[in-house]
């Protein structure tokens, strides 16, 4: 099986700890610059659910109410925003 890890090569994220157990499991690196969240689909997800979730200036009583006002939003998100930023990722890797 061949795998490809893919990381954000942020400082923390490259400790030698942890380039030594790729290099010793034969595990391959994803070249990634480092703080790049354009390469990263998450990012976007993360950036629509907080509008969605506080559309309309809403507010939460309870951290209750917020925590379920985010799972139903996670539930929820469109099947066409995943699809999008899928398919730009070719463009994000090019820039």
């Amino acid at each position: 099986m061949f795998w490809v890890f893919q990381q954000d090569n942020a400082a923390v994220h490259n400790a030698h700890l942890t380039k030594d157990f790729f290099r010793e499991n034969n595990i391959t690196l994803l070249d990634h610059p480092a703080c790049s969240p354009d390469l990263n689909p998450i990012e976007n997800i993360w950036g629509w659910m907080a509008r969605e979730v506080y559309k309309n200036g809403h507010q939460f009583q309870t951290v209750d109410a917020l925590h379920e006002a985010i799972f139903t939003t996670w539930s929820n998100v469109p099947t066409s925003l995943l699809e999008t930023l899928t398919s730009s990722m070719p463009k994000r890797i090019l820039k």
